[in-house]
């Protein structure tokens, strides 16, 4: 059984599970807001050094910390902010897969 269609704000009728393209274009322009105050990712100390502790790391722990699927990130366990200290503390890094960086971990940092 499918579920009926719904109204978005706009006033238009949208199909059950997708989104309006009002809705489409507010979220890229709010994205595309917040990426322009945003510093780059070498700014941000992502650099060819952190590839390097970041491909170590890796080979030593290449199981996901959550679901132990192959990692292909490394996260830290408490956000650095900037601070370098904590950017560069292997004992706050965790090997994570894709998924669940962005899923489990996103949704815990956004709530902090």
């Amino acid at each position: 059984m499918s579920r009926p269609p719904r109204l978005c704000s706009c006033g238009r009728v949208v199909p059950h599970g997708t989104r309006c393209a009002c809705q489409i274009a507010s979220s890229r322009a709010r994205n595309a807001r917040h990426d322009a105050k945003r510093p780059t990712a070498t700014q941000r100390g992502y650099n060819s050094e952190w590839r390097a502790a970041r491909a170590e790391h890796l080979a030593l722990h290449p199981c996901c910390a959550l679901c132990s699927a192959p990692a292909n990130v490394v996260d830290h366990i408490i956000p650095h902010r900037g601070d370098k200290a904590l950017f560069w503390d292997r004992n706050n890094w965790q090997s994570l897969c894709t998924s669940c960086h962005s899923r489990h971990k996103q949704r815990h940092e956004h709530r902090a």
